[in-house]
């Protein structure tokens, strides 16, 4: 366990249609399902997008990459598998993090979604977790605060300076920016009718590319921060992508996440190699060499 220094983690969830109908709806006779339909159109029709606070949610899916501190992946799990009990994959989330003598949560955007459910979810399911409330001594050492990235490190709040620019394009974006798939036939806003179609497994599925997604864009603000060089990022890179081919027979998505896989192209790289060319290709007068030169009368001024 002492290997552990960071938890790259995603979380999916889904609307608690009991706790809409009887919150949203008190008095009238609909059920969960309906509760939640409605609640989304209302939501859709009020704010163009239909996706119900976390107060209203809980998990569904936990995904869970082990980092050594020389940024290498140790395992990636998703929790209560294949059970997926919301309770015991939130315990789960919690006594590893204890466990694993408390490493460095990372996450893209975790601090306004991820972990406040997650935080609510052990709330409600009545578990103790005195050492991430803690706040006795300065405040900058408390776990729950903004600015200390030793305890989270939310890598939408690095790239955008804690918020003062907006991040549009997300998670999906970032990844791209590094070749990698990104989104892929599955997207957040899906979730809710997947898990309502009983497609826990594909929602698993999900979660773990998202996880994948976060981990690259993890190691490539280690090389913006100066904590790895680039050239460590790509071998890092390269022997993550063996090891999904190498476990894509256990975990049939990682072959999926593979179809889409692109190499980050090294612009400095590309650059040097032309400039090799550019000193191997003779020069564009080298065929004329031993043609003699025309005498100043025989030009025409």
């Amino acid at each position: 366990m002492a290997g552990t220094a960071y938890l790259v983690f995603d979380v999916e969830s889904v609307a608690d249609g009991e706790l809409v109908s009887k919150l949203r709806y008190p008095g009238e006779v609909i059920s969960s399902r309906e509760a939640v339909s409605r609640y989304r159109a209302e939501l859709m029709e009020k704010h163009g997008r239909d996706f119900i606070p976390y107060t209203y949610q809980f998990p569904v899916s936990i995904c869970v990459a082990k980092v050594a501190a020389d940024f290498r992946l140790i395992d990636l799990v998703v929790l209560d598998s294949p059970q997926f009990r919301p309770h015991v994959m939130t315990e789960h989330f919690w006594r590893g993090w204890e466990g694993y003598r408390r490493p460095t949560f990372v996450s893209f955007n975790g601090r306004t979604f991820d972990l406040p459910l997650l935080e609510l979810a052990a709330f409600r399911y009545g578990l103790s977790i005195p050492e991430w409330f803690k706040s006795s001594g300065p405040s900058y050492e408390h776990k729950r605060n903004r600015y200390n990235v030793r305890a989270h490190l939310d890598l939408n709040e690095l790239l955008t300076n804690f918020a003062s620019a907006r991040f549009n394009g997300g998670l999906n974006l970032a990844a791209n920016l590094l070749g990698k798939p990104g989104k892929m036939e599955v997207q957040g806003h899906m979730v809710q009718d997947m898990y309502d179609e009983g497609k826990l497994s594909e929602i698993n599925d999900y979660c773990r590319c998202d996880v994948l997604d976060t981990y690259f864009v993890f190691l490539r603000s280690r090389v913006l921060i100066g904590k790895l060089l680039i050239d460590e990022e790509q071998r890092i890179v390269a022997e993550t992508k063996t090891w999904l081919e190498e476990t894509s027979a256990d975990v049939p998505v990682y072959q999926e996440y593979l179809d889409g896989w692109g190499d980050w192209q090294n612009p400095w790289q590309v650059e040097t190699e032309n400039e090799g060319h550019s000193e191997n290709e003779p020069s564009g007068n080298a065929d004329h060499q031993d043609q003699e030169e025309p005498q100043t009368s025989d030009v025409e001024h």
